[in-house]
C-alpha cells in the first residue's frame, strides 16, 4: 500500500508555512515569516512545495491545516484553501489548532496539561487537556499568570494529578501548581506545518469519518458592528 500523503498549512499568525508528509516522512516544507499578504503567498508556496518533491496534487490523500487561534483573516485564508482543495481533490481536510500542535512538539499529548500561547496584548490563551481530550478553552489577561513569567513563548505545564500541596493557581476547575515546571517553543512557526501533517495523519489512521475543518476562535472578534441601523431594502 502506497505511503499516506499529506500537505499541510498554517497562516494563522505572522507567517506563511507549508510542509508535505509521505508516510511519516516530511519531504518538502517552507516557511516565510510575514505581517501581511499571506492571502497571495499561499498558493504559490504550496505549489513550490509539492514542485519540490516531484508531488503531484491527485496523488495527495488528505490536506492538513491550521485552524488557530490567532488572526481572525489568516486563520480564514487557510481554511478556506484547505476546504477548496479538498472539494476539489475529493479528500479530506484535517483540521488542526496550535494548541495540538504545541503539545506534539514538546511531548505533552499524554496526561493532564494546560497549554498556553501568547494572545495579543497583555492576554494569554489556554487550553485544559486530558489524554489529547480538550475540557476547556480560555483567554485570560497575563496578570492572572504573574507567577509564571514563560508566557512570552508558546508553553506546556504538566499538571500532576493528584496536584502537590504547593501554591495552586486555579482556572477553569484545574488546579495549577504555580512551581510546575513548563516547556516552552521558540521557534514555533518553523514546526507548526510538519506537525499539522503529522497529527493529521494520525487523526486519519484513527478515524473514520473527519469533519470539516472550522476555525477555532477563543478571543472576540476586534471589529465592531455598525452603530447606524442598516439601509431598508424595498422589495
Amino acid at each position: 500500500m502506497p505511503d499516506t500523503r499529506i500537505l499541510a498549512f498554517d497562516t494563522s499568525a505572522a507567517h506563511c508555512a507549508a510542509a508535505l508528509l509521505i508516510g511519516d516522512r516530511i519531504v518538502a516544507q517552507s516557511y516565510r515569516e510575514m505581517g501581511k499578504g499571506q492571502a497571495e503567498c499561499l498558493m504559490p508556496m504550496l505549489q513550490n512545495v509539492m514542485d519540490g518533491y516531484g508531488a503531484v496534487w491527485e496523488e495527495l490523500d488528505a490536506i492538513g491545516v491550521g485552524t488557530g487561534p490567532g488572526n481572525f483573516t489568516g486563520i480564514r485564508i487557510s481554511v478556506s484553501a484547505a476546504r477548496g482543495l479538498a472539494l476539489a481533490l475529493g479528500i479530506p481536510a484535517v483540521g488542526v489548532s496550535t494548541f495540538e500542535v504545541v503539545r506534539r512538539v514538546l511531548d505533552a499529548q499524554q496526561g493532564l496539561s494546560v497549554t498556553l500561547l501568547p494572545g495579543r496584548g497583555e492576554n494569554v490563551l489556554g487550553q485544559v487537556s486530558r489524554d489529547g481530550a480538550v475540557s476547556a478553552s480560555w483567554q485570560a489577561a497575563r496578570a492572572d499568570f504573574i507567577c509564571h513569567t514563560y508566557l512570552d513563548e508558546p508553553a506546556v505545564i504538566r499538571v500532576s494529578d493528584p496536584l502537590p500541596d504547593f501554591e495552586v493557581y486555579h482556572v477553569q476547575g484545574v488546579g495549577i501548581d504555580c512551581d510546575a515546571p513548563a516547556f516552552e517553543i521558540g521557534n514555533l512557526g518553523t514546526l507548526i506545518a510538519p506537525a499539522i501533517a503529522e497529527i493529521a495523519a494520525v487523526r486519519l489512521s484513527q478515524a473514520d469519518g473527519i469533519a470539516r475543518p472550522t476555525p477555532l476562535y477563543i478571543r472576540p472578534a476586534d471589529a465592531a458592528p455598525p452603530r447606524e441601523a442598516p439601509p431598508v431594502i424595498l422589495p
